[in-house]
C-alpha cells in the first residue's frame, strides 16, 4: 500500500469538497440565467486537485456532461494531475526525499 502523507489525501479531499460546490453553483447559474463560473476555473479546480469532486459533481447535477470540448480538456486536467502527483511520489520515493509536512510547521503563532 502507498504510504503518502497525511496532507495528500486532505488536500484532493478539500479541493474535490470545493469542485463539487463550484460546479453546483454554475449548473444552479446555468439554469437561473446568471452569470457563469468560467470553464477555465472549473478546470483549474481539476488540475490542482479537485477532479474527484468534479467528477462526481459533473453526474450528480449532469452538469458539462455533453460539451465534448470541455470533457476533453477535463480528462486532460486529470490526466495532467496524476501525472504531476505519479511524478512527485516517484521522485521522492527514488531521491528519499520526505513529503511529510510536520503538523507544527502549519502554525500560525510565532516563537
Amino acid at each position: 500500500m502507498l504510504d503518502l502523507p497525511w496532507w495528500m489525501p486532505a488536500l484532493y479531499g478539500a479541493l474535490s469538497v470545493v469542485a463539487f460546490a463550484v460546479y453546483g453553483i454554475d449548473k444552479a447559474a446555468a439554469r437561473g440565467g446568471r452569470q457563469r463560473i468560467s470553464e477555465q476555473m472549473l478546470l483549474v479546480l481539476g488540475v490542482f486537485g479537485g477532479w474527484p469532486g468534479a467528477l462526481l459533481a459533473q453526474q450528480l447535477f449532469r452538469h458539462k456532461t455533453r460539451k465534448r470540448s470541455f470533457r476533453r480538456a477535463f480528462w486532460g486536467t486529470v490526466l495532467v494531475n496524476v501525472a504531476a502527483l505519479t511524478g512527485l511520489i516517484t521522485f521522492a520515493t527514488v531521491n528519499g526525499v520526505a513529503l511529510e509536512v510536520p503538523l507544527g510547521a502549519l502554525s500560525l503563532k510565532h516563537p
